[in-house]
């Protein structure tokens, strides 16, 4: 039987039939199309698949989980005040009572009553949910604030300023809520959950690197007052807007269902302890460094020379959440406040060596970089080894445990300035480390298997 020929193209008589290459249900393609793709420009071929296959990195990864940057966003804007409202009321007590004694009273009531209200706040917002406890709980707080306001601007007197700063205690710990929605969103992903943690670290870093230059701006540009006004608004937008992201909150586990509380949980007090030890750091030496510009005659330049230390803790929690880690996390931790003991050295020779506040605020940028892998390995066992709907407590109970510690560090400080000197307070963040690091060590070692699993999942 005689093969069937190809048939000519009717408008191409001399041109040979096109041979069939490829058959889909869309197109056909053959050779005439390959010759004409092999006509176009090299360059656009090769470089079109490099762009689209490029892959995104960790935090695009992160922000690309549905629901993160909503909100993220609204979280952030709630978390700004925490850098704003002692900075502000410092500033309009002081400015209008012209005493420091007596804002540094009112400031430390607030943060005494925390320690206490913070854990029950955050208690009640693992059973009912964030967003049923935590917007009355900063409609509380704003009100204590205006209360405040109004206080200081009637001259009342000076027992029902410390009153009002009581209600503002009612603050959620919004980085608390945050970190709990990540952890929801990303459970069984530890290294996206890495990531998430340092992302939050470098939030904590950015919103205490700003509220405070923000704080001190609004009050005297504008009035006293204002920086207290703006961090209740701040605060109760952000608030609204992150509660209203229901999609991405933690459900609600009911109490008999929950697991033990946080502090008898196994190995949950001796990260607190750790927490404890790491605030005394970060409290001693804010007050040593205002005390030390002071007595260079610079002090009003000691928040830009504390600010080299926030955003050194700040870049460097960015670029550890872009690491992949090996080995358990409880591991890390001693190896990180070893880090961050050894650079913080660095303040208390630049100090001691030549007293120039340049070199200073350098040293402090080098010691910062060691603060937020600390921070992200210890939020990162606390939330392993805080049991079963009890996140929000636990996270909390780690910040409480912080602001304990800030308090303590601030008093230790300012005793060793005002008996010794600016120069020798820079030893106190030091040996706060270092006992940090026995307390981390202690922990490593007594603790028994690998406590990394996750109680809660």
């Amino acid at each position: 039987m005689p093969q069937p020929t190809a048939p000519r193209t009717p408008d191409r008589p001399d041109h040979p039939a096109p041979v069939l290459m490829a058959v889909t249900t869309d197109s056909l393609v053959t050779a005439d199309s390959l010759v004409t793709a092999d006509l176009r420009p090299r360059t656009q071929t090769c470089s079109r698949p490099h762009t689209r296959d490029r892959p995104p990195g960790p935090y695009r990864r992160l922000l690309a989980v549905p629901g993160a940057r909503a909100f993220t966003a609204g979280n952030l804007v709630a978390r700004l005040p925490q850098g704003m409202f002692s900075v502000s009321a410092v500033v309009m007590i002081a400015g209008t009572r012209d005493s420091y004694a007596l804002a540094g009273a009112v400031v430390a009531t607030g943060l005494a009553v925390s320690t206490v209200v913070a854990p029950l706040i955050a208690r009640l917002v693992d059973r009912h949910g964030q967003a049923r406890v935590a917007l009355p709980a900063a409609l509380v707080a704003v009100l204590g604030s205006l209360a405040l306001v109004l206080c200081v601007r009637r001259g009342a007197p000076d027992w029902t300023l410390c009153a009002a700063q009581v209600a503002t205690a009612a603050t959620p710990n919004t980085g608390g809520m945050a970190r709990a929605r990540w952890n929801h969103l990303l459970r069984g992903d530890p290294a996206a959950l890495h990531t998430a943690n340092s992302f939050e670290q470098a939030t904590d870093e950015l919103c205490y690197l700003l509220g405070p230059v923000l704080a001190a701006f609004v009050c005297t540009a504008f009035f006293p007052e204002a920086g207290t006004l703006v961090a209740a608004a701040l605060l109760l937008g952000g608030m609204l807007l992150f509660t209203a992201q229901r999609a991405t909150e933690p459900p609600v586990r009911p109490p008999a269902s929950a697991g033990k509380a946080p502090l008898r949980a196994p190995g949950i007090p001796p990260l607190l302890a750790v927490c404890l030890a790491t605030g005394a750091v970060f409290g001693s030496m804010e007050v040593v460094t205002i005390a030390f510009a002071d007595a260079q005659g610079h002090r009003s330049a000691a928040g830009a020379v504390l600010a080299f230390q926030a955003a050194g803790s700040g870049v460097a929690g960015l670029l550890f959440g872009t690491l992949r880690l090996s080995g358990p996390a409880r591991t890390r931790l001693p190896w990180c406040v070893a880090a961050m003991t050894a650079l913080l050295t660095l303040p208390l020779l630049a100090a001691a060596g030549t007293g120039s506040l340049p070199l200073l605020a350098g040293a402090l940028l080098l010691a910062g970089m060691a603060t937020a892998p600390t921070m992200v390995t210890t939020m990162t066992l606390v939330q392993q080894r805080t049991p079963e709907g009890r996140l929000n407590e636990g996270l909390t109970l780690a910040v409480t445990g912080l602001l304990g510690g800030i308090a303590g560090g601030s008093a230790l400080g300012g005793w060793t300035v005002e008996h010794l000197s600016a120069t020798a307070g820079y030893g106190i963040p030091v040996t706060a480390a270092a006992v940090a690091l026995l307390l981390a060590l202690a922990a490593a070692a007594g603790s028994r298997g690998p406590l990394e699993p996750r109680l809660a999942h």
